[in-house]
């Protein structure tokens, strides 16, 4: 028989309009972020994710970074996973230390945020940082203190 079964979708472009529009209302404005980060800042991570959660913060966003470590020795797997992530997101928030510039993972997830065009900011604990910004930091990215993400992030 053949035919369009009528009813049905015309094209796939409705269907990602669709679930673009779900999940902005799911979202209730907030940003989609990948967090990158030196697995050795953890704990200061995990403080940055438990303010975003707490509904008396300014700080608001849905996080899409690795919570836990993937279990694979094998990189390609671990950066197809990380891509997917990031792929989710509109910015990529590094969280500045002095561990940052030895990560290997952090300068290949801002290297492949800036390669998928998502915008990339630079948040440190305190007022002011007082280490040295990694020299692959390329110049397009801001960097901030952790009390002025909020503003960075409407």
């Amino acid at each position: 028989m053949g035919g369009n079964g009528g009813g049905g979708w015309s094209s796939l472009g409705d269907l990602r309009a669709l679930e673009e529009k779900a999940k902005a209302a799911l979202q209730g404005g907030k940003r989609n972020v990948f967090i990158s980060f030196a697995t050795e800042d953890m704990d200061e991570v995990n403080l940055l994710r438990a303010q975003a959660k707490n509904e008396n913060s300014d700080i608001e966003f849905n996080d899409h970074s690795v919570q836990e470590p993937y279990e694979s020795d094998r990189a390609e797997y671990i950066r197809r996973k990380i891509t997917e992530r990031i792929n989710r997101t509109s910015t990529t928030v590094v969280y500045l230390s002095q561990n940052t510039a030895q990560s290997k993972w952090v300068r290949w997830e801002v290297e492949k945020s800036l390669e998928l065009d998502k915008r990339v900011i630079a948040v440190h604990a305190g007022d002011k940082f007082t280490g040295d910004k990694p020299s692959w930091f390329s110049e397009g990215i801001k960097v901030v203190s952790w009390s002025k993400l909020a503003g960075e992030l409407t």
